[in-house]
């Protein structure tokens, strides 16, 4: 199997998305929040392109699969 491109992945421009859209929801927060949950959504956020472009650049279905789980997670 060959690496996806993940600009061609559906999953992966809609996970961009997401990020995007959590960023500018979490920019509300109040300020006792910006250091502890603000970080933790973020960083939670960030994480599912970040499995699906990991999981897209392996040369395995099953690894890829496994990635795409770890995401939908």
């Amino acid at each position: 199997m060959k690496s996806h491109r993940i600009e061609d992945l559906k999953v992966w421009s809609k996970s961009m998305a997401l990020v995007k859209e959590v960023y500018l929801v979490t920019a509300e927060l109040p300020n006792e929040e910006k250091f502890g949950l603000l970080s933790q959504i973020r960083r939670c956020a960030v994480s599912i392109p970040s499995n699906i472009a990991e999981g897209a650049g392996r040369n395995n279905k099953n690894e890829f699969y496994q990635f795409l789980g770890i995401a939908f997670g």
